[in-house]
């Protein structure tokens, strides 16, 4: 028996996107029929049913038409990698979302009475002993002054304020392990980079303006690829999205920072 072939509106119908939604994917060559028939229509194979479903994973974390295309175009472009990726990102979002689920109003309580006076609810979803660990690195690295001042700064913001930086930081880095297999200095990469910078920021308690030294920046990378804590994924270590982090926070550094 040959390779089962799909009408567009089958192929529609399987997908759950509109016969429209297909036309343009052929028209911007983002989706290409197998087949077109003598009669002008279009049929689709297996490959076409990977593809697609590619697109529609990568569309649901808001990358633009363009760049899909771009990334799945590479010819380095792994099918394999590209859905492990794709299952970090979604493990990420099901971790956020469980996060804020569970622990949103117990903040929100613990801010209202004012009695976040130690570090630990900073770094929740780590063990505790991990928790320690990673403080101290942190003053070893940027002293203990800068992360007391990121500390206050954070216990000091309003519940609503904290829960968004919470969120966007679990954004920022499925929408980057989404992109891992692209290059690090490409446009979609380095936009999710400038928002992990302006992250950054905010969570070091930095003032309105006051830039992040490339210095800095860089030496951030470097810790994520020297402790795999920081990139873990369910207590994974992932080297190879570290790695990747680094690259594209050394290029926005040496671009963008002095």
């Amino acid at each position: 028996m040959g390779e089962s072939r799909y009408s567009v509106r089958q192929l529609a119908r399987l997908a759950g996107v509109s016969v429209r939604t297909l036309h343009v994917y052929d028209k911007l060559g983002l989706l290409k029929p197998s087949v077109r028939t003598d009669a002008g229509y279009r049929q689709y194979g297996e490959a076409e049913l990977f593809r697609l479903q590619q697109i529609l994973f990568y569309k649901e974390l808001d990358i633009p038409l363009k760049n899909i295309t771009e990334i799945m175009d590479d010819p380095g472009f792994d099918l394999v990698e590209a859905l492990t990726g794709h299952k970090h990102a979604l493990m990420a979002r099901r971790d956020r979302i469980n996060t804020l689920l569970h622990t949103i109003d117990a903040t929100i309580d613990h801010l209202k009475n004012k009695t976040m006076s130690n570090f630990e609810k900073l770094y929740e979803g780590l063990p505790h002993e991990e928790a320690i660990a990673l403080r101290q690195k942190a003053i070893d690295n940027w002293g203990e002054a800068a992360i007391r001042k990121s500390e206050k700064a954070l216990t000091e913001m309003s519940p609503d304020r904290l829960a968004r930086l919470k969120a966007d930081q679990q954004d920022i880095a499925q929408r980057l392990r989404a992109l891992r297999q692209t290059d690090p200095q490409s446009e979609p990469v380095q936009k999710q980079i400038d928002r992990h910078y302006e992250l950054i920021r905010s969570l070091w308690g930095m003032d309105a303006g006051e830039p992040i030294k490339a210095r800095a920046y860089k030496g951030l990378g470097e810790l994520y690829v020297a402790d795999g804590r920081y990139m873990a994924v369910d207590g994974r270590p992932d080297r190879e999205f570290a790695a990747f982090m680094r690259a594209a926070m050394d290029h926005y550094a040496d671009t963008r920072l002095s």
